[in-house]
């Protein structure tokens, strides 16, 4: 799959249609009568490269939400960081905390 196909008449970009008699893709030029048929049905591609999760370094991240209302089970510290992340094999977010006691750094989830 090209990125992005050009009109071979006058250069401009030719956009993805719908032959409504034949039911097929066409590549068809906007500001010319030039179409031409599409060699492959994707139209779109879109890649994940990383899959979302955990922040690194997540307990010394200044822009990540702390709270004071949780204490670390592990070392006591009054201070977590918090952050909203999917469960694999669950619907929702999880809410997960991070200890701020940085010779701690323990993890939890709610």
């Amino acid at each position: 799959m090209s990125a992005l196909k050009f009109c071979g008449e006058c250069n401009n970009m030719l956009y993805p249609r719908e032959d409504k008699e034949t039911h097929t893709l066409l590549y068809a030029c906007n500001s010319c009568e030039h179409q031409e048929l599409a060699t492959d049905t994707c139209v779109y591609k879109r890649v994940l490269r990383k899959p979302a999760g955990e922040p690194k370094d997540a307990a010394s991240d200044p822009t990540l939400p702390r709270t004071r209302s949780v204490k670390c089970a592990n070392c006591g510290h009054p201070e977590a960081a918090f952050f909203q992340a999917p469960t694999k094999g669950e619907r929702g977010l999880t809410l997960y905390f991070i200890c701020c006691n940085p010779s701690c750094g323990h993890r939890w989830r709610d």
